[in-house]
């Protein structure tokens, strides 16, 4: 028999065994690699550090830039952007051409139906049952029962808004998140 490591104290490693140990290493590296998506595709992306706030995206997946945003929307718009767990999230473009503090969540609480602006009645109006919000969100007729939820909408250093979960008292009804 041939002896790879050429002491005594080293036990052999025949071609047979050294042929499948490489065999069972080479499959292994596959099976694992095939694997890796798969497990990868079931654990959640995040949304970046602790607090850390989640990037807007307009409709194209971009970063909304303010400064490019407040140049192509004017003050009372009110557009969707992608929000906090991929949620349509309504940006405000305030009177004096600045983005508010607060984003609108689109999805009604009623059925989760995504609740359009409706610019010439100034309300959100949604489809499926006819529940409608005012323009900051809040319920005004049912059958929907709380009003549209709310994000923090922050611009960074960078010129880019951010999204941050609202944990504070809701100033529309001046009680707690229901979303919370």
């Amino acid at each position: 028999m041939t002896q790879f490591s050429g002491s005594s104290d080293v036990p052999d490693l025949g071609r047979r065994q050294f042929l499948n140990v490489l065999t069972a290493g080479a499959a292994s590296a596959v099976a694992l690699g095939a694997l890796y998506p798969v497990v990868k595709y079931f654990i959640p992306p995040s949304s970046g550090g602790a607090g850390g706030g989640l990037t807007a995206k307009d409709a194209l997946g971009n970063d909304v830039i303010v400064s490019e945003y407040l140049n192509t929307h004017k003050p009372g718009d009110r557009t969707l952007a992608q929000g906090l767990k991929g949620d349509p999230t309504y940006l405000v473009v305030q009177g004096d051409q600045t983005i508010a503090s607060y984003g609108i969540n689109a999805v009604c609480t009623h059925l989760g139906c995504v609740v359009p602006w409706n610019a010439s009645q100034d309300k959100f109006m949604c489809p499926c049952h006819g529940s409608q919000y005012d323009n900051t969100g809040k319920v005004v007729r049912g059958p929907a029962p709380l009003s549209l939820a709310l994000v923090h909408a922050d611009v960074t250093q960078d010129d880019k808004v951010v999204f941050t979960p609202w944990t504070e008292t809701d100033f529309r009804s001046n009680e707690d998140p229901w979303w919370a």
